[in-house]
């Protein structure tokens, strides 16, 4: 009897350890499923994120109506920036492409930057134009058209501006520190050796020279009187000059309009709907992916290495 007792006992016992055993194992087995799950779908979240960020997302369907194009120029120009030439040239020449486009809007807000980066978007636009006469281009402006995002404007037929806009600046500028003073009440000795007597270009850490210094006078009012040709050229007859218009100044919108920097208020939706007549607005305006971004950050990168034997700041048209 007593050994029927053990045996029944070490039975339960080893049914007991078994079932303990299976489940830890199913426990496992469990587990491992959802470990596999939430790490299939972690790459297929990090998968998207790539597909989006690498732009490999399809291009836009601009749908089979007429519409109005839109291109953004926002922020500072410069080749580096989403306002650079090549985004926006971009934008426009598939805006004016799309054989849809009943009209182009140049949306801007824009303190201004690179005088080269604008001067390339204003030769675009007024090639643009010549080739396709029919499709018009009007600038409309949001907070600011200042300088570099002036002298893109202008090229447009038409430039609409909010009441409360900031429009003008036609002026340019070179600007920089100098740190003599500082270095002399510190006791630090500049020492700059170079091949060539102007190399050091207006160093900010030895005396300004006055021959460099008219040399940098004579460039920069060069560089605004192509920017006042510019701005006669684009506007016209419309244009009410004054002795201040070029001198750096800037204006609200609607006294904007009445020097004839600008025609009329108006916004996107006003452009589209009532001059365009063509209320569907796509945008075609070109956003750097990821990639992109890394790639040119890159190239500036280098190139800034390669610049760093100059000291001469860029011009600015601001």
């Amino acid at each position: 009897m007593a050994e029927l007792e053990r045996n029944t006992e070490e039975n339960w016992e080893r049914k007991a350890l078994e079932r303990v055993a299976l489940a830890a194992v199913q426990e496992q087995r469990r587990a491992r499923h959802w470990g596999i799950f939430f790490k299939l779908l972690g790459f297929t979240y990090l998968f998207v994120l790539l597909f989006i960020a690498l732009g490999w997302t399809a291009k836009k369907d601009t749908g089979s109506g007429k519409h109005t194009a839109l291109v953004e120029l926002r922020g500072v120009i410069s080749a580096e920036s989403a306002a650079s030439a090549d985004n926006v040239v971009s934008g426009l020449q598939e805006a004016f492409k799309d054989k849809r486009t009943q009209g182009v809007i140049l949306r801007i807000n824009s303190p201004g930057g690179s005088p080269v980066q604008a001067g390339h978007i204003n030769d675009e636009i007024r090639r643009l134009r010549a080739k396709y006469p029919n499709i018009p281009l009007y600038a409309v402006v949001e907070d600011i058209c200042a300088s570099g995002g002036y002298y893109v404007a202008v090229a447009a037929d038409q430039i609409y501006v909010d009441k409360g806009s900031i429009i003008g600046s036609v002026g340019v500028l070179m600007d920089g520190f100098g740190f003599t003073g500082l270095m002399d009440k510190l006791g630090i000795e500049r020492r700059l050796l170079a091949a060539g007597k102007n190399k050091g270009f207006l160093d900010p850490f030895s005396p300004i020279r006055e021959d460099q210094k008219e040399f940098a006078e004579s460039m920069l009012g060069e560089i605004h009187q192509q920017f006042i040709t510019v701005v006669r050229q684009g506007r016209g007859k419309r244009l009410k000059e004054t002795p201040d218009m070029f001198s750096g100044l800037v204006w609200v919108g609607t006294k904007s309009i009445d020097l004839g920097l600008a025609d009329a208020l108006g916004s996107i939706d006003y452009v589209a709907r009532e001059v365009i007549k063509a209320e569907d607005i796509v945008d075609f305006t070109q956003h750097e992916s990821i990639a992109e971004r890394v790639a040119r950050r890159f190239g500036t990168t280098m190139a800034e290495t390669l610049l760093r034997t100059s000291t001469v700041n860029p011009l600015t048209i601001r």
